[in-house]
Order: structure tokens, then sequence, then C-alpha cells
């Protein structure tokens, strides 16, 4: 039968301590060498639209602060819940960290009956990387040179003048309901299956009215084949000094710009979290990084997670009181 040696309490004790001071090192060296590996980027929308550009710009300056290289996982479907549902799900350790917008975080929260997470209890926000400005259009035919006269127009003509939007729920969808509501007009919502065919439409005159992100829509206003009425934001487009913003108009629920941020899974730690917000910050102080969103009319942002977490909330009490209005109900 084998023996063992005795081994006195007070010994294993002291045997034990080297081993938890090691343990206790090692696990503060591994969270301030973060990261040691590849980072993956989840973007809930296909590759090609505006949330992918952004994300891949921010990924390049991302990679060059990290030390090492993000990846971009293209998760979309759904209008964004199924990428979103993935970043909520991720392992909270800032291996996988994600993309994070206004239909994402404000509308979808808004519109959809059971979206199956809490974006504002499911995510930490890092940082709002860029907000673009969004635009309200019409065909070059309608008669009506400025938005006094379009809405005089519309309110003469109820139900005569239509709306195309990307789809139900969409960011141009939202807009032109909060249009109506702030103008008492009744203008006719026709939904498409994406902003493209919603652009052309409306260029070739099938529709009169259109509400988009400022890059898609600009080409065809700068062609003259679009009139611009109304841009959102602080203060006017460079690219369009003579169109005034929402807010002149005393529109103000419509002076909101479709922001583009980093989002971590909740209880990511937060050194993790600074240390993402930090190589956000100076990613987009790089001049590839800068000028490649201004191309995109993107104003770069760049705030706190706190100022980003305040943004969130506030545009989601925004949409909420949109869709309450429309009574739209997302399944």
């Amino acid at each position: 039968m084998p023996t063992f040696p005795f081994v006195s309490r007070r010994r294993l004790v002291c045997g034990m301590i080297p081993l938890a001071a090691l343990l206790l090192v090692s696990g503060l060296r591994a969270e301030d060498a973060y990261p040691n590996r590849p980072v993956t980027l989840i973007v809930p929308f296909a590759p090609g639209g505006s949330t992918d550009v952004i994300a891949r710009v921010v990924a390049e300056g991302l990679r060059q602060e990290l030390g090492q290289p993000v990846l971009v996982d293209n998760r979309g479907g759904a209008g964004g819940t199924i990428g979103t549902a993935a970043i909520v799900k991720a392992t909270p350790d800032g291996y996988a960290i994600g993309m994070g917008t206004a239909s994402t975080l404000a509308i979808n929260p808004a519109a959809y009956k059971n979206l199956g997470y809490d974006v504002l209890t499911g995510l930490l926000p890092v940082s709002n990387i860029a907000a673009v400005p969004n635009i309200m259009s019409i065909n070059a035919a309608v008669p009506a040179n400025d938005m006094a006269a379009f809405i005089r127009l519309a309110r003469s003509q109820p139900g005569k003048l239509s709306y195309a939007s990307a789809g139900i729920g969409s960011v141009s969808h939202l807009m032109g309901e909060q249009f109506k509501a702030a103008t008492d007009a009744d203008i006719v919502h026709v939904p498409y299956r994406g902003i493209g065919p919603a652009l052309n439409d409306a260029v070739a005159g099938q529709v009169q009215v259109l509400f988009d992100n400022l890059p898609s829509t600009l080409p065809m206003v700068e062609a003259g084949k679009l009139r611009a009425l109304a841009v959102s934001g602080p203060q006017r487009v460079a690219a369009l000094p003579d169109v005034p913003t929402f807010a002149e108009l005393g529109m103000d629920e419509l002076n909101w710009m479709a922001f583009f941020g980093l989002v971590v899974p909740d209880k990511t730690p937060a050194a993790v979290v600074e240390r993402l917000h930090a190589a956000t910050v100076k990613a987009l102080r790089h001049e590839d990084v800068r000028s490649r969103l201004i191309a995109q009319q993107a104003v770069i942002v760049g705030n706190t997670p706190q100022e980003f977490g305040a943004e969130i909330k506030r545009d989601l009490d925004r949409m909420r009181r949109a869709v309450a209005a429309a009574k739209i109900e997302l399944n």
C-alpha cells in the first residue's frame, strides 16, 4: 500500500500563496496585454452598405492601434437584428466587438415586438465613430422649390403624393412618418426592398419624395435629378450650402443623424472597453481614416462611452415616439 508524506496545514497554505499570486498576476497581464490575438468586428448588415464601408475604414485604423488584425464579419439579415443578437451573445472578452447604428440600437428596439435582447442592458457603448446626415429630397419635376412650398402642395393634395423608403421600420420610413406628424401632410408611404430601388423610383418620378442617408442621395441631387429640401445635423452640409437643416425649419424631431458606433457585449471588462475606446479615438486621428470617412459625408465623432450611451438612449426615446405615432409594430 503506497504511503504519502505528511504535509502540514501551514505548509499547504504557504505553498498555495505563490500559486494564487501567480494566477492573479497572470490574469492581470492577460487583460493588460489585450489584444493578443485577432479581433472580430461584427457588422449586422451585408457588405457594401454605409455601415460596412465605415466598419472597414475603422477596422484598418484599429488594426494599426491594437497591433492585431481586426476581421470584419458581416452578419446581415432581418434589418440588422441577426447581427446585433450575435454581438449581444458573444463572449465578453473584447475579441468580438460590433457595429451599432441608429437602425439597430434605436429603430429596431422601438419597432420590433420581441427582439430577444435589450440593447441597453445587453451591450456596452465604446464610441460613436461617425454620424451621417439624413436628407429629404423630391423629384425635380415636383413644383416646389423649398420646404414651405412643398408642405403647401402636400396639404392641398392629401393622399396624392408618396414617399419611398428602404422598407418598413427603416430610417427612411421613420423619417417619413416623423415628417407627416410634424407637418400634418398626408403623403403615402411606399416601402421598397432597400434604398437602391427606392432611390431609382424617386429619380424616375414613380414616387415624389425620398428620405435617406445623405451619401446615397447626394449624387442624384448634384446631378439635378432630385431637389434637396432639408438635411439633418448641427449645421448645413458643406456639399449643399443652400439647403437648410431641419432644425432651421423648426422640425427638431427630424434633425437627427444616422450614427455608426462601436459596441461590445455586456460584462466586457472595463479595462478592455477603455483600451478599445482609446484605440478608436487614435484611429480616428489617422489622416487616411479621416479622409475616407469624410468622403462618405460622415461627421467624425469619437466620443466617450458615456456620451455615446446617452446618444443611444436619446435616439431610442425619439424613435419610440415616432413608432408609436405611426403605429408601427414588427415581429
